[in-house]
């Protein structure tokens, strides 16, 4: 024997300073699709098709509470739905909860035009608040009129 054992053979074997990426890359490849499938959940309120208009994107410094109906006349706050005749005892209740001072009123395009305004008119009556109508911006036409 040379005297050097198994930690001679050990030794001779060459360093390689490698790593292997692929685990990383398959981990950041799944939050991506997961951030993609949930980003959408995160929007505020219930998915509502709102009308187009030619109107400038929401601008708000602070949270706003929104108030949707959808096209079977449902009304939701934030994400709960509410009967239409709770709206006025619950929106006041959230807004002190939320410390909020602007409502956002998302009424689907082809929702019953009288619960939409009923919830307006709701909305309206609550003192100390702003509230608005939201609508999808218009797509822009380019070209000769």
């Amino acid at each position: 024997m040379n005297g050097r054992g198994r930690r001679g053979r050990r030794d001779d074997l060459p360093v390689r300073a490698e790593v292997n990426v692929t685990s990383l890359i398959d981990i950041a490849f799944t939050l991506l699709v997961i951030f993609i499938i949930t980003a959408p959940m995160l929007q505020g309120g219930i998915e509502v098709k709102v009308p187009e208009a030619d109107v400038p994107p929401l601008t708000s410094r602070e949270d706003p509470i929104i108030v949707s109906i959808d096209e079977r006349g449902r009304v939701f706050l934030g994400q709960t739905e509410v009967a239409p005749e709770e709206v006025a005892t619950s929106l006041p209740q959230l807004l002190r909860a939320a410390n909020a001072r602007m409502v956002y009123i998302k009424g689907d395009s082809v929702a019953h035009y009288g619960r939409v305004l009923d919830v307006i008119a709701t909305v309206a009556q609550v003192e100390g608040i702003t509230y608005g109508l939201v609508a999808e911006p218009r797509p822009r036409r380019t070209g000769r009129r």
